[in-house]
Order: C-alpha cells, then structure tokens, then sequence
C-alpha cells in the first residue's frame, strides 16, 4: 500500500452502502421529475438491489410518517425549504432508523451524513447528523 493513497479519507464502501447510494439516487430522480418513488423503481429497466429496493419502497410506503419526524427533528427547517437531496437523504436514514432495527443507529447516521458529504455540502452533513440523532432519540430507545 505504498501508493501514497490515504485510505482513512475514502467514502464507505460494499454493498449495503452502494444500495443506499442507489436508493438516494432514485429518491431524488422521484423528487425532481415529481413523481412517486414506486413509480421510478417501477421504470427501472434492470431491477434495483432488493436493499435499494427496499429503502426506496418504505419511503414510498411510509412517506407521511417519515416526513412528520423529519420535520419535528428540524429545528426552524420546513421540509419544503431543504435542498432535495437532503430531504432525499434524510427519508432514507429515517426510514432506516424505523424499520432496519438490526442497523445500529450510528450505523444509519454514519452513512447518511457520508452521503450528505458526498453528494451535498460538508455543512449539510451536520445537518443531516444533528436531525437524524434527534430521530433516533424518538424512535429507538
């Protein structure tokens, strides 16, 4: 490993992690195109990894809920005013808190605010992690 490489600084990796970031990827295309995230898994012309697919279905299917803590856990954030990619982010990791109970929770949040990093702001992954712990403080005890 002597290539000079800083293998500490890279993102998570394996499956689970891609799912997720597949997951997101499909969220946010529901979001912009305006659209329901079981519709965009529907059109899918190969299948999604069944955790990706499972991800993307609780959203769909728990969407009201998911959305209610979001924006309890928010403090002076309306969910409409979130960028998509975090409020795509933050349903994720909230439906995963709810129903993925073998997850720990440091789990879920560790890799939500990875994804924030990754494909939104560094200042988005405080965001992310400060909503998230107040989540998980109502929903796993």
């Amino acid at each position: 490993m002597g290539d000079g490489a800083d293998w500490g600084s890279e993102a998570p990796a394996g499956p689970r992690h891609e799912a997720r970031e597949r997951a997101l990827g499909l969220l946010y295309e529901a979001e912009m195109k305006r659209s329901e995230p079981l519709e965009v898994l529907a059109e899918l012309r190969v299948p999604a990894d069944p955790f990706a697919a499972e991800l993307v279905t609780g959203v769909a299917e728990h969407g009201a809920r998911i959305d209610e803590l979001i924006a309890g856990a928010a403090e002076r954030w309306e969910l409409e005013r979130m960028p998509a990619v975090d409020r795509s982010i933050l349903r994720l990791g909230t439906f995963e808190l709810l129903a993925e109970l073998g997850t720990p929770v440091a789990v879920v949040i560790d890799e939500a605010v990875e994804l924030a990093k990754q494909y939104s702001t560094e200042a988005s992954g405080s965001f992310v992690n400060g909503v998230l712990s107040t989540v998980a403080r109502q929903v796993r005890t």
